[in-house]
């Protein structure tokens, strides 16, 4: 399964050629929604690393070594192109909206990992909120419950 994750991640042509399961491939794609949030602020720190993998394991079920395969592949394939769009439309086609606000939230623990939402990642969660199409009071209930589960100040 991991093999075919990556290839999904990496793009090849040989990925489309393999089914993967619709749990699969929505897990390839929020790993790939993740990696792009973190690397915006101009680094992928440890603590970004942390949380992309407690959500890969406790959300999405997947093994820790594979989530940690799957997390350093999307962070090396996001160097060669950027899948968000494609990413956020598996997300959108394969989740009903409450799954989809779930996404979200977990989207806004990764660009706080850090402490710090930096202006680039806001916009990457503007965008990726409009892309899967939540609404901007469940995107902010989202990032409410992200900042509660950080154990952060909403102090914006």
């Amino acid at each position: 399964m991991l093999q075919r994750l990556k290839s999904f991640l990496a793009g090849d042509e040989s990925a489309q050629e393999v089914e993967l399961s619709p749990e699969d491939e929505l897990a390839a794609a929020a790993v790939a929604v993740f990696v792009e949030a973190a690397l915006l602020d101009g680094g992928f720190g440890d603590d970004e690393r942390q949380i992309i993998l407690q959500l890969m394991t406790e959300r999405f079920q997947i093994p820790e070594a594979e989530a940690a395969a799957l997390v350093d592949s999307a962070a090396s394939d996001s160097e060669h192109a950027n899948k968000l769009y494609s990413a956020t439309r598996t997300i959108r086609d394969g989740f009903g909206i409450e799954e989809r606000i779930d996404v979200m939230e977990m989207l806004w623990q990764v660009a706080y990992a850090d402490g710090v939402l930096h202006d680039y990642e806001a916009n990457l969660v503007r965008r990726v909120a409009g892309l899967l199409y939540v609404q901007d009071q469940d995107n902010g209930r989202a990032r409410k419950r992200a900042l509660e589960n950080l154990g952060l100040d909403d102090s914006e």
